[in-house]
């Protein structure tokens, strides 16, 4: 998983007006939504005993390891226009989203194939 500079921004911003001490930011999936699965963010104080442990651009990227072969290749953005502001998850493994952009379809990557480093 990897971050743009505009998502590192953000999340930076937040972890520094956050009153409890942040180890990270745990990203997960749940099922939900019309589509199937719904992305899962939140603050987390320490990180998990088998989380995945990314950092990029200067902010730890804690995963949840039932997530970890369906975030594969995933690239967060932070988008912001007149009327939204949000996090956007670029995912090679979607397969696709309602039409609301609340929930989407994923495909977990094969275990072989992460094995393998692809």
């Amino acid at each position: 998983m990897t971050l743009t500079d505009a998502a590192a921004d953000r999340v930076r911003a937040v972890i520094a007006r956050s009153e409890k001490p942040v180890a990270g930011l745990r990203i997960g999936v749940k099922n939900g939504g019309c589509a199937g699965m719904e992305y899962t963010m939140e603050f987390a104080e320490e990180a998990g005993k088998f989380d995945e442990v990314v950092e990029d651009k200067g902010v730890k990227v804690l995963i949840d390891p039932k997530a970890i072969l369906y975030l594969l290749g995933t690239q967060m953005d932070f988008k912001s226009d007149t009327f939204a502001a949000q996090f956007v998850f670029n995912n090679p493994n979607q397969t696709s989203a309602c039409g609301c952009g609340e929930s989407v379809a994923i495909t977990p990557v094969r275990s072989e194939t992460a094995e393998a480093g692809a």
